[in-house]
């Protein structure tokens, strides 16, 4: 930054007077004129990346881009791709994990523990768990609540809807329990 600062001011004021104002020594001026100067000695890496890059739509990352570019027969380090990716301002869609926040309201009482983390069952009915999972669609959310028997895993009803309700587990169990 500097040198090029000098480089504009050099054709007004002497050369020692502002190499001596900015602190600068002269090799060091003469040596980043000259790097300035200079073409790009990854120019070409560049192009391949930003092409890997674009290919994939924006889902690779520097480790996945190498690969690519080692399958094409680039031997390149994995770094100086996160380097160049990094100067090139390409940076990977990745869906990072979200922090979980459950509900702050008022919250229920807690059933006993009945099974005690005995998981298995030895004749079926007699032992039935249930749970509900959410599942990204899209920008949506969708959450499933099913019953399964620890007999054989079997799922024996379930309910899907937009919200984690009571409604929604009562409504699983109303269905498993239905004859």
């Amino acid at each position: 930054m500097k040198t090029q600062v000098i480089a504009t001011l050099k054709a007004d004021y002497p050369l020692p007077v502002l190499l001596q104002v900015a602190g600068v020594a002269r090799s060091t001026f003469v040596y980043h004129q000259a790097r300035l100067q200079r073409e790009d000695p990854h120019a070409e890496l560049k192009t391949a990346i930003t092409e890997a890059f674009e290919t994939a739509r924006g889902r690779y990352g520097h480790r996945r881009i190498h690969l690519v570019l080692a399958r094409r027969g680039r031997r390149v380090a994995k770094k100086t791709v996160l380097k160049l990716m990094n100067t090139l301002g390409l940076i990977c869609k990745v869906r990072r994990p979200r922090r979980y926040r459950s509900w702050l309201g008022q919250t229920g009482t807690t059933a006993a523990n009945v099974l005690d983390r005995q998981f298995a069952a030895s004749t079926p009915d007699t032992k039935w768990v249930t749970d509900v999972t959410e599942f990204r669609i899209g920008n949506r959310k969708v959450y499933l609540s099913s019953v399964i028997d620890l007999f054989d895993r079997a799922v024996i009803a379930y309910t899907h809807g937009p919200l984690p309700s009571l409604e929604l587990t009562n409504s699983s169990l109303r269905e498993a329990i239905a004859p």
